[in-house]
């Protein structure tokens, strides 16, 4: 392909004028391409490309085609030349990341790529995260929906887009984390790295990656040691006995460049440490098995007060993909094992020259390419520390590191990082730990982590993070314990967030019965669990059963609080939808009327709830074919929503879509389409082009246009709304079926 730098060819070459990176802002208010996505590893130092032993991905991945990278385990050499087979897992140190970041960069330099997304893919969540930090860069918009619906639009968007793309999606650890998800496109590359060739999805080109051979891993030292090239004395000899295992090679590189040591010195070392870990007469260790205990020696060596070991320990309990600095340089973190006693400052300096050893003797990077600084570990190394450990060292470090997440972690959550590496790094955690993190109860660390994917609108793996917790508080504290409640009622109310109602039901009902046996019926905390119960129902459809509890609870919050009492206002709202969601329309109104004359009293008319009142009302007028007083209220709430919200609130922008309806209803068909083509636009702006909520509005516009005459400008919107509709609904989805009818009514030419 003209212009791409070959990863492979041994070429390096980079433009001097690199194109522009992140989603600067253009004219506008798109992004200015090109434009990237998530932390690409930097490469390490001495890297060069492996031009006998790594497949030549330039020319295996074409535009419109996918290939994962995998470690050749057929290439294995056996202990005399790496690792054997007691030692497979340290094959997964072949360097994939590395060439596959190599392969970016130069797609990316070569300008021959105008979006670049890359995605440490150990999760669900991960994944999801990561679609959704790049559809925002790809549209220069922040999403204003689920990561679920964000992430389906930009799959959908990939699909579509002319522009040249390449996704990477860096470790991936089951396939199953990529159901639904799976990008392509005419336009695109998709780059796959894996451990286990068994977990590649079928259909993807296989390319697996083994060991150096012997001029590859000499390169790799020589270009290692080019500061002092009498370090070099010797490496011919100390890659014949280490091996060609990459990451061995890099530790002891990295220990040799950053000592006085010669390779000849190092190989000494190097043959005597094996021989102390070789047991006989079994086979000798692989060498990165070797390599990483004198990487940690010499780290002992730098830090005589051991914090560059426990920052280590810690480290290895995380997400070696990404690590937010903050952590490591913790109060938590710094003061393991014992408290320095030191000002806070010259703890975060002293964790800063830690992380710097850590890294001179090839343990870890520190990459400053974010803000804070990503810290990466090799998760291979990371087994390796684990396994290393004592069931009571771990004992100690699982909750250091745990507080140390907690302290690093902001407030309020912020999106993208490094709020989603705290979130894989807690996973990473959990994983680990067992039961270590309930020893006094549920560590805050988990029930913040699980309110992160809520506020990140991770409605999926939010409600599996908190059916864990409540599966793990059942076992360890018990089903009456305060933290197993409060994970049953966060788990209700994720449930509700990702649509799944029914489940939310039965889950607010488990909670009511337990709360109504510990606290009475009567309980302040058992009606609002009756309330969230009701308003469940409604969600599932279950209205015959919703009504009686909304009405019971409006009772009673009357009795004990009071009608205007903001609980008895919430519960009257709460009924009156029901109402209208039951065919109950003239029900409905008077309930609205009734609370919005309360809240109107007690909380004034621009009160946010209140406006959300006058909405349902204006709703409820609307159903029930009292088009003028619809929109009468309709205006109201718009006007109100543009004061207190902005007229590019998504507030703002649905009740001006339901006073295009109520238009529509008295005949204004002119004003409709003056509305609806504003909210048209909105919706696009706010939530994307291919959600459903802008589809929706799309058909509605196509409808004023018939209506006008504007059957040319209806059929072209008809087309494509249904084109768009058919991505991301059912096929016979019933407003299909309607659209489909009516673009056949005004003559589909």
């Amino acid at each position: 392909m003209a212009g791409v730098v070959t990863v492979g060819s041994g070429q390096h070459a980079r433009p001097s004028a690199p194109p522009p990176r992140g989603p600067a802002a253009a004219a506008g208010g798109g992004p200015s391409w090109p434009v990237r996505s998530g932390t690409v590893p930097s490469l390490a130092g001495g890297y060069s490309d492996r031009l006998e032993t790594a497949p030549d991905l330039a020319a295996a991945l074409a535009a419109g085609y996918a290939v994962a990278l995998v470690p050749d385990r057929a290439a294995d050499p056996g202990p005399a030349g790496g690792p054997g087979p007691a030692a497979q897992d340290w094959l997964r140190s072949t360097g994939k990341s590395q060439l596959a970041a190599a392969y970016a960069e130069s797609l990316w330099y070569a300008r021959e790529l105008d979006l670049l997304v890359w995605i440490s893919a150990t999760s669900r969540a991960a994944v999801l995260s990561g679609y959704a930090e790049a559809m925002a860069t790809a549209t220069g918009r922040d999403q204003a929906s689920s990561c679920e619906s964000v992430a389906a639009q930009f799959v959908t968007w990939l699909s579509e887009t002319r522009r040249p793309w390449l996704v990477v999606l860096d470790d991936l650890a089951d396939p199953a984390d990529l159901d639904g998800l799976w990008p392509s496109g005419p336009a695109g590359r998709i780059l796959v790295t894996c451990a286990d060739a068994a977990a590649v999805p079928d259909g993807m080109r296989v390319l697996p990656l083994g060991l150096y051979n012997s001029r590859e891993a000499l390169s790799h030292v020589m270009g290692r040691l080019i500061a002092n090239p009498g370090q070099r004395l010797g490496a011919i000899d100390l890659v014949s006995v280490i091996g060609l295992e990459p990451a061995a090679l890099t530790q002891a590189s990295a220990v040799i460049a950053g000592s006085s040591m010669s390779c000849d010195h190092y190989r000494d070392y190097f043959n005597r440490r094996r021989e102390q870990l070789t047991d006989s007469p079994g086979a000798p260790p692989p060498a990165s098995a070797v390599t990483w205990t004198i990487s940690f020696e010499r780290a002992n060596q730098l830090s005589p007060d051991g914090l560059a070991q426990s920052l280590l320990a810690v480290a290895a309990l995380l997400d070696g993909h990404g690590i937010p600095g903050t952590v490591l340089i913790s109060p938590a973190a710094v003061g393991y094992p014992a408290d320095s006693g030191g000002e806070a400052q010259a703890g975060r300096e002293s964790g800063r020259t830690a992380l710097a050893v850590l890294e001179r003797v090839g343990l870890l990077t520190v990459a400053p390419v974010t803000a804070p600084p990503v810290v990466q570990i090799s998760p291979v190394l990371q087994a390796a520390l684990c396994a290393a450990m004592p069931e009571d060292m771990l004992d100690q470090v699982v909750p250091v590191a745990a507080d140390a997440l907690l302290q690093a972690w902001p407030e309020p959550d912020m999106p993208g990082w490094p709020a989603s590496g705290l979130r894989s790094c807690t996973a990473a955690l959990q994983q680990i730990a067992g039961d270590r993190l309930w020893a006094d109860g549920c560590h805050p660390v988990l029930l913040r982590a699980a309110d992160s994917l809520d506020e990140a609108g991770l409605t999926g793996p939010a409600v599996d993070h908190w059916h864990d917790l409540v599966t793990t508080s059942e076992q360890r504290l018990g089903a009456g314990h305060p933290h197993t409640i409060l994970a049953e009622q966060r788990l209700a109310e994720a449930c509700l967030a990702a649509g799944r109602a029914d489940d939310a039901v039965t889950w607010f009902q488990r909670l009511l019965d337990t709360k109504a046996v510990e606290l009475g019926p009567d309980h302040q905390d058992v009606i609002g669990t009756r309330l969230r119960l009701g308003h469940a129902l409604v969600a599932a459809g279950e209205l015959d059963r919703a009504i009686p509890v909304l009405e019971g609870v409006l009772y009673d919050c009357e009795q004990v609080r009071g009608p205007e009492d903001a609980d008895s206002l919430g519960a009257r709202d709460e009924l009156a939808a029901a109402y209208l969601a039951a065919g109950r329309r003239s029900d409905a109104i008077a309930v609205y009327r009734r609370t919005l004359a309360g809240r109107e009293r007690t909380q004034g008319s621009r009160h946010p709830e209140t406006m959300t009142t006058r909405q349902g009302l204006a709703e409820s007028y609307l159903a029930s074919g009292m088009a003028k007083e619809a929109v009468s209220a309709y205006k109201r709430v718009v006007a109100d929503r543009e004061r207190a919200l902005g007229p590019d609130h998504l507030d703002t922008t649905r009740a001006r879509y339901g006073l295009g309806a109520a238009y529509q209803r008295t005949g204004k068909t002119v004003a409709a389409e003056r509305v609806y083509e504003q909210a048209r636009a909105d919706f696009e702006r706010l939530l994307g082009p291919r959600h459903p909520d802008t589809l929706r509005s799309r058909a509605e516009l196509a409808r004023v246009y018939s209506r006008l005459g504007r059957y040319g400008d209806a059929r072209a919107l008809l087309r494509d709304t249904v084109g768009r509709l058919q991505r991301v609904l059912p096929p016979h989805d019933p407003l299909i079926t309607e659209l489909r009818e009516l673009l056949a009514d005004i003559g589909d030419e």
